[in-house]
């Protein structure tokens, strides 16, 4: 038995934190609420006007107000996070057999994504602070392993061109972008930024608030059902570049020329544009988001407040020059490696069993069976991390 467990300790305070009287048990991650919004007006009027495919006034309006919240120039929704991400990397030029550089901590659709096209995921390491892709390690990657050929980045060790970064805004926390840009531009080498999970997240750039997404030449956002704004499935690129936005717009729409019957399409594209439905419910929600994102910034100061009981826990929170949407609320477990698994298995055992029902983060990608064989640089960090992060229930609506 390790002492010291406080496993019960823990969810007590978690259960405090979240205010069970107004709350029954299981608590999930993080669970759509459209409850206050104009969510089943915004449905009727689509039902009633016959208007639910991926043509209406909903879409104009979902990709407006998207702008208008991040400070993009354009914004194209379409049908989830992942073909969003796929549509932005083919757009900045990666084409089968390329090499793309991301984080192994993330969602499998980062990678898929990549795969989708093609094209290889080539892992490089996180930093510990934001748990994003580490600017050193990739730097030093660079540096061993690259070489520049007209006008072209080549991995040197697999023949293959090196053809985007994608840094990742893991948990909504956004990540050292700053740095991360510096390398891109140094070595020629787009970046685009993984925000699934992170609309409503900024980091400042001289005294500059910028929305996450908007520091590369695109990024995309996600609107999966267990996003802080959700369209039930759905995502979107969004860019300050009117070229990308209007080709994105076209490849996304079938690359169907505009004419009143003709069926003339110029490009081979994707049937990628969200369904005017699905936007209505994003205009709903998208309404009450920054009432949303201000509820679980109090969520995260409870929880913050709670553990600060604990000496080898730690509530992860983002640097200063940085404004997080707290999507995730992420617990550290700054313990020995001799009694870190065995406490973090009981714990997650308990919590599960109490109807608490936390996560561990994502396996490692490099670790999935189709990934395993994958470019890839020393991951200390990440691997250890991955043992030492649990997720904690995060929607809004649990204060």
């Amino acid at each position: 038995m390790i002492a010291n467990r406080n496993y019960i300790k823990i969810l007590d305070l978690i259960k405090d934190s979240i205010n069970l009287d107004k709350h029954s048990l299981p608590i999930q991650l993080h669970e759509p609420d459209f409850n206050q919004t104009n969510s089943l007006s915004y449905l009727s009027d689509c039902i009633e006007t016959g208007w639910v495919s991926s043509a209406g006034k909903w879409v104009n309006e979902f990709e407006n107000k998207l702008c208008e919240f991040t400070g993009a120039r354009y914004a194209i929704a379409v049908v989830n996070g992942t073909a969003a991400l796929r549509l932005a990397l083919h757009l900045v030029g990666v084409r089968a057999g390329d090499e793309v550089i991301l984080p192994p901590m993330s969602f499998v659709a980062t990678a898929n994504a990549i795969s989708h096209l093609g094209a290889v995921p080539h892992f490089v390491d996180i930093e510990n602070e934001s748990l994003g892709l580490c600017p050193l390690e990739v730097k030093e990657r660079l540096d061993s392993i690259a070489l520049k050929v007209n006008n072209h980045v080549i991995n040197r060790e697999t023949g293959r061109k090196i053809s985007a970064i994608l840094p990742v805004h893991i948990f909504g926390t956004p990540s050292k972008i700053l740095e991360l840009l510096n390398i891109s531009e140094e070595w020629n080498i787009p970046l685009v930024e993984d925000a699934a999970e992170a609309l409503g997240s900024f980091k400042y750039d001289n005294k500059k608030l910028i929305h996450c997404g908007l520091f590369g030449k695109l990024g995309i956002l996600s609107f999966n059902g267990n996003k802080i704004l959700t369209t039930g499935g759905g995502g979107a690129l969004i860019t300050n570049d009117q070229k990308i936005a209007k080709l994105a717009r076209h490849l996304s729409t079938t690359a169907k020329k505009n004419h009143k019957w003709d069926f003339y399409h110029d490009y081979v594209g994707w049937n990628d544009r969200l369904p005017n439905i699905n936007a209505a419910l994003g205009v709903a929600q998208i309404e009450d988001l920054a009432s949303r994102i201000e509820k679980k910034r109090n969520l995260h100061k409870k929880y913050s407040e709670k553990f600060e009981l604990f000496n080898e826990l730690e509530i992860l929170k983002p640097s200063d020059d940085c404004i997080s949407n707290y999507w995730l609320i992420t617990l550290r477990l700054n313990l020995s490696k001799a009694i870190l698994e065995e406490y973090r298995i009981g714990l997650l055992e308990l919590a599960h069993e109490s109807g608490i029902l936390l996560r561990p983060v994502w396996r490692l990608l490099n670790e999935l069976p189709m990934y395993q064989n994958s470019p890839k640089g020393q991951l200390k960090v990440a691997e250890d991390m991955s043992k030492r992060l649990i997720n904690l229930p995060s929607s809004p609506q649990l204060l």
